[in-house]
């Protein structure tokens, strides 16, 4: 079939290819171009070949490319959407638009091409250019995990002054009943199923399930009303095992720690409505509550292991006071007193020669004071005024995590945290195995089976401790640099500040934030 012909060349089309015989040399080669957009269904696939055709006169044809039908489809990889391709000019399918359209029916018959096809607007179809025919309806992914907590509040001090006496109070103990609820989780949602072009079925996505995060020995999951409740085990008090939720037992103390009572070490939280008289200390697992107003004067030790330190009152602490917590300790003032905290310590109105230590040392901005003493945190110490007019040597020390050996501490921290998940994997394959056939094991059997229950239970807690270190010292490391002293009203002289290896005396008054700025104090 002869496509077209002139004084130079004749163009023409057998079983699917495109051929060109030159009779008369002469015709430039690019006003072939022409000819191709006059015949859009003529593909070039050898252009040198037809330079050189063009170029001397040729007794038979010569190939140079292929002979594209008037309409294709091609398929998307994923069958979620089909596009039509035409190569006909636009004049030639409104000319034969019935004929178009029967062309195009038939291909998607051929295709299978059943769903989500699209009407085709003759005035915007471009020769060559793809054409929206079909589009499938794609799964949508089912809703993910839905979980709330009961909210433990916050602990944030509040200073308040009605011209007598200054009060300093918080939300400290939050008692919790047995069977009481801690939290729930809706589960992950199945999802809608999509169609492909084909009319197939395309499965959706599940949603992402979220564990629940709580402290397993004292608190309980069950299902309830198509939901994962979360309940308590024991009456106690609420509290956040870092991230999990739990409730810790509780040991409340009607009046004073002393001579009654005697020392106290309670594995759990402890509240005291009056105080702790000189000599005896308290230990608990969890947090400590002091409430008496008169504060603590002279008692030996207060110790939390893993909770935070509340005191109303006060510590007069004689040079004999010695109050730790693993998370945060919270006191109205401090005197001569000897405090570490392995997160923050928030003073309320002064610390007079005492010895803190802490991740950071927060004294109210407004009027709080650090005179004398030592005040040593990792992060950020704040004050209103350090020092007095006396000029009494008042230090201000932050020791910045090493990042070097913070990385270390890190990488061997995670090689044991692989270890243990491995050993973690190995007994849950051991229970999945035995769970199926627990009914028929023997008594000896079925002790040895909880044994590895428990085991596999206590390494997870192990591993998610862990994790949970981790994470902190990481937190920590991202705050390398950024550590600051910062005196909002006045810094007297006698004030030594020190941030890292960086140190200096104040000779004059001041104020403001103290910092490392290229590798020097800015003060």
């Amino acid at each position: 079939m002869v496509i077209f012909e002139n004084q130079f060349f004749e163009v023409s089309e057998k079983d699917g290819k495109v051929y060109v015989k030159t009779v008369q040399i002469g015709f430039m080669l690019k006003d072939f171009d022409t000819i191709v957009r006059l015949n859009p269904r003529i593909k070039l696939t050898n252009f040198a070949v037809l330079k050189q055709v063009l170029n001397e006169i040729t007794p038979k044809p010569v190939e140079i490319g292929i002979w594209l039908p008037p309409v294709t489809v091609e398929i998307s990889r994923d069958k979620m959407s089909a596009s039509l391709f035409v190569y006909e000019t636009l004049d030639d399918i409104r000319s034969n638009s019935q004929k178009f359209q029967q062309n195009v029916l038939a291909l998607l018959k051929q295709h299978k091409i059943v769903h989500g096809i699209q009407d085709i607007k003759l005035e915007t179809v471009v020769s060559g250019k793809a054409i929206l025919i079909a589009q499938g309806t794609p799964p949508v992914k089912g809703d993910d995990a839905k979980i709330s907590y009961l909210e433990v509040p916050e602990r944030k001090p509040v200073i308040r002054e009605d011209g007598k006496a200054d009060y300093y109070d918080m939300n400290f103990i939050y008692e919790i009943d047995e069977g009481a609820w801690l939290g729930e989780k809706i589960h992950a949602q199945a999802g809608t199923p999509g169609t492909n072009v084909h009319g197939e079925v395309v499965v959706a996505q599940r949603g992402r399930d979220i564990p629940l995060k709580y402290d397993r020995k004292s608190a309980y999951e069950i299902e309830e009303d198509g939901k994962t409740i979360i309940r308590s085990k024991i009456s106690g008090v609420l509290e956040d095992y870092k991230g999990m939720v739990g409730v810790n037992h509780h040991l409340p103390v009607n009046g004073d720690v002393g001579v009654e009572t005697g020392n106290i070490d309670f594995n759990g939280s402890i509240s005291i409505r009056g105080t702790v008289q000189a000599g005896f200390s308290v230990i608990a697992k969890g947090d400590i509550s002091i409430e008496g107003p008169e504060g603590v004067s002279g008692a030996k030790l207060i110790k939390s292991i893993d909770g935070d330190v509340f005191i109303r009152g006060g510590i007069f602490g004689l040079g004999e006071t010695r109050v730790e917590a693993g998370g945060s300790i919270f006191v109205k003032h401090v005197n001569e007193a000897n405090l570490v905290a392995g997160g923050d310590v928030n003073i309320g109105f002064y610390s007079l020669g005492s010895n803190i230590r802490a991740h950071s040392i927060l004294v109210d901005e407004r009027k709080g004071k650090i005179i004398g003493g030592t005040a040593i945190a990792k992060s950020a110490i704040v004050s209103a005024i350090t020092g007095n007019r006396l000029e009494r040597r008042t230090e201000l020390i932050i020791n910045s995590v090493n990042k070097a050996d913070g990385l270390e501490l890190i990488q061997s921290k995670a090689a044991l945290l692989k270890s243990m998940q491995e050993d973690i994997l190995q007994l849950e394959a051991q229970v999945n195995r035995i769970l199926p056939i627990v009914h028929n094991l023997t008594k000896p059997q079925i002790a040895a089976f909880e044994q590895t229950k428990q085991k596999l239970a206590s390494n997870k807690e192990s591993a998610a401790s862990l994790d949970r270190e981790i994470k902190q010292l990481m937190s920590d490391l991202r705050s390398v640099g950024k550590e600051e002293i910062n005196v909002t009203i006045e810094a007297y002289p006698g004030t030594y500040l020190q941030i890292g290896k960086k140190s200096t005396i104040l000779s004059r008054s001041t104020n403001g934030r103290f910092l490392l700025e290229f590798g020097e104090l800015n003060v």
